[in-house]
């Protein structure tokens, strides 16, 4: 059976406009009903990396979260919403970003992602995984990303998001398991998605980033809310209504390379408005991406420079706080001489310190073979 993923047009935040566009998007999906009963503990999980302002599109927008709460209350739901963030306490980053406002008018519950529960192997890849016990507790999980690119896998979205189950310092640790292989480390991301299995996931697509995402791009209008309860399949289509395709997206590339379901388009069932209406163009990527996918891996080493890109830092912007040296996963960054200093020998390009720097000062430098082969792709298209 192939699995359903609905879209619907929704052009701004305003309270009515998001609470129709939602009415319509669940319609498609049998209503919150369909996914939510009365008495089920249900956790949301929006993203709130960084406690920053809703118009900068780092988070889920707090009027989508208002809506969906009310929607999840409605049907019977005892709802809670919580996020394990980059930078800063959960309960500072969400009264930055508005969700908090949205939590405490509502009367939902707050879930700090605070307390871990390990839950052993998952797949392939984990090793002695903890998740956040509220993901663990809840009867019922609404996932809500943002749409965004991302500085590592290229795009985030459903699958990206759910990485958010993993509390705090665990992050950069599993960064550290999958070293420069972002294949291994999509093949995790898929993993834990699998793992958890959210029930429903209902992304925020009226304004995503473009850029150096997912914390230092710029908003760009896209126009869309998306839902489903496959997260893979939901991504499949996001990837598109972008511009993208899965060559440009290292979760996707890894789902079609392992023939998951709802990795292809024609794998999907899509319900509501009109795809291919409702594409963008091309929004910009991220300059972080690499084209050392298929390579024989004995040319990987010596020629890493120039087919990747790597981290460094604006000396105008850099204010030295030392988030990126102490999220570091290979610890490869110090300060020293006022200024920010990078082992690249022990750099393994997760582009953590770009994620969660709070002044947008970690830029991105592509290699020669890099920046030519997008060039020649650019002038192919």
């Amino acid at each position: 059976m192939k699995p359903c993923v609905a879209l619907v047009a929704a052009n701004d935040y305003h309270p009515a406009a998001v609470e129709q566009a939602l009415a319509r998007l669940m319609h498609e999906l049998g209503g919150m009903s369909t996914f939510v009963q009365p008495g089920q503990r249900v956790l949301i999980k929006p993203n709130m990396l960084a406690g920053k302002a809703p118009d900068k599109a780092v988070t889920t927008h707090p009027e989508v979260v208002r809506a969906v709460i009310r929607m999840a209350q409605a049907a019977g739901g005892i709802v809670s919403v919580g996020d394990s963030p980059g930078i800063g306490s959960p309960m500072e980053v969400a009264r930055h970003c508005g969700i908090m406002a949205v939590i405490e008018d509502t009367g939902a519950k707050f879930a700090p992602f605070c307390d871990s529960v390990r839950v052993g192997t998952v797949g392939r890849t984990f090793r002695q995984l903890e998740l956040a016990r509220d993901i663990l507790d809840a009867d019922v999980i609404i996932n809500m990303p943002k749409l965004k690119t991302h500085g590592m896998m290229g795009l985030t979205c459903s699958v990206k998001n759910l990485f958010g189950a993993v509390v705090g310092m665990r992050k950069p640790a599993l960064h550290l398991q999958a070293g420069a292989d972002k294949s291994l480390f999509a093949l995790m991301l898929l993993e834990l998605a699998e793992h958890i299995r959210p029930a429903l996931t209902i992304v925020d697509a009226i304004v995503g980033m473009e850029g150096n995402g997912p914390g230092s791009g710029e908003p760009v209008s896209i126009g869309a809310l998306l839902a489903g309860s496959e997260a893979l399949a939901i991504d499949s289509v996001a990837t598109r209504l972008v511009g993208m395709t899965a060559a440009d997206v290292w979760t996707q590339r890894l789902a079609q390379q392992t023939q998951r379901l709802g990795s292809h388009l024609a794998d999907i069932e899509l319900r509501g408005d009109d795809l291919e209406k409702l594409a963008v163009p091309r929004i910009r990527a991220a300059q972080s991406s690499d084209t050392a996918w298929g390579l024989p891996q004995w040319l990987h080493t010596p020629l890493r420079r120039s087919l990747s890109a790597r981290p460094y830092a604006d000396r105008h912007l850099c204010r030295q706080c030392g988030l990126c040296v102490k999220h570091c996963p290979p610890q490869a960054m110090r300060l020293a001489h006022d200024r920010l200093h990078i082992d690249y020998r022990c750099c393994i390009y997760c582009f953590c310190c770009q994620e969660l720097c709070p002044e947008g000062a970690l830029l991105t430098h592509q290699g020669l073979l890099l920046r030519l082969t997008r060039w020649i792709n650019e002038r192919n298209q």
